[in-house]
C-alpha cells in the first residue's frame, strides 16, 4: 500500500473519530446541565478532540492543508450515518443526494490535486502560473510573495 493511501486512510479513521464527538454532544444535551453524566460525556468529547489534535498535526506532516481540509467533509457523512444508528434519524434523499456529492467533491478535489505541480516544491515548474512576474523578467525569491494572479508582491 503507498504511503499517499496509507495517510488518506489515517486521515479518515482520524475524521470517523472526530465525528463521534457529536454522538457525545448529542447525548450530553440531553441530560442535566453539569451533572456526572452530562461531565463524563463532556469529558468524552474533550479526549476524542485531543486526539483529533494530534492525529491532524501528524496527518499535516504528511499531506498539504488544501487536501487535508477538503476531506473534513466527510465529517456530514458520518454524522448521518451516526444520527441513524445511534438516534435512529431519518436517512432521506436528500440527505443521500447530499452526501454522495460529498464524496464525489473529496474525490475530484483528491485527484485534481494529486495531479497538480507541487506547488511548495524547490524548482517547480512555473509554466501553470500567470506569466506577469515571468514577462516582467522578475525571479522569485525565497521570500517573496506571490499574490493569488501570479504576480510577485513586495514586502
Amino acid at each position: 500500500m503507498s504511503s499517499r493511501i496509507k495517510t488518506l486512510f489515517a486521515l479518515h479513521l482520524l475524521l470517523m473519530v472526530y465525528s463521534t464527538s457529536g454522538i457525545l454532544s448529542k447525548l450530553a444535551a440531553g441530560v442535566d446541565f453539569l451533572s456526572w453524566q452530562f461531565v463524563g460525556l463532556y469529558a468524552g468529547i474533550i479526549a476524542l478532540l485531543g486526539v483529533y489534535a494530534i492525529g491532524w498535526q501528524q496527518i499535516l506532516r504528511r499531506m498539504p492543508l488544501t487536501s487535508a481540509f477538503s476531506n473534513k467533509a466527510v465529517t456530514i457523512v458520518w454524522g448521518i450515518v451516526w444520527g441513524a444508528l445511534f438516534f435512529s434519524e431519518p436517512i432521506t434523499v436528500s440527505k443521500v443526494a447530499g452526501a454522495a456529492l460529498i464524496i464525489a467533491g473529496v474525490v475530484l478535489f483528491a485527484h485534481a490535486d494529486g495531479e497538480g505541480p507541487d506547488v511548495g516544491a524547490e524548482g517547480a515548474d512555473d509554466a501553470g502560473s500567470s506569466g506577469a512576474a515571468a514577462s516582467q523578467g522578475a525571479s522569485r525569491d525565497e521570500n517573496a510573495l506571490l499574490g493569488a494572479d501570479g504576480v510577485i508582491i513586495d514586502g
